[in-house]
């Protein structure tokens, strides 16, 4: 079997990374959103940072909806770099899971932020969001 092709996408929600010539690495500016994610093998795992509101759910939304179509077994997403999540955000996540098991495959948020993780936690669905290889500890 021929092993799949790496692959790595990004998407600016909101804006862009910052103009000023650095990585990005840092904290991003109020209102903006970073994914990146790279396909490799049968998962695709996928990087999220900065806010997560309504406007940059709905480009975010198409950009995980692709990443978790192009892979294998599904998507792991570290969101662990958002600062902020709002219910659109949560929403997008939700229907993220949907589309996976519509499609025979896991999400698995493998790390979230004090954010995310609180949002999750108050509204019971980090059990839905983790699967076993997130608890497990496993990449």
């Amino acid at each position: 079997m021929q092993k799949p092709a790496e692959h790595n996408k990004s998407l600016v929600a909101r804006g862009c990374l910052p103009r000023d010539g650095t990585s990005g690495r840092g904290p991003l500016p109020p209102g903006r959103l970073t994914v990146s994610y790279t396909s490799a093998g049968p998962r695709t795992r996928a990087t999220v940072r900065g806010e997560l509101d309504l406007n940059a759910g709905r480009r975010l939304h198409h950009t995980l909806h692709r990443a978790l179509t192009g892979s294998t077994e599904g998507l792991d997403l570290d969101l662990s770099g958002l600062s902020f999540c709002d219910c659109a955000g949560l929403n997008v996540l939700l229907d993220l899971r949907r589309q996976a098991l519509r499609q025979h495959k896991t999400l698995a948020v493998t790390a979230a932020g004090p954010a995310v993780g609180r949002l999750l936690d108050l509204i019971g669905a980090r059990e839905l969001l983790t699967g076993p290889r997130a608890r497990s500890g496993r990449p």
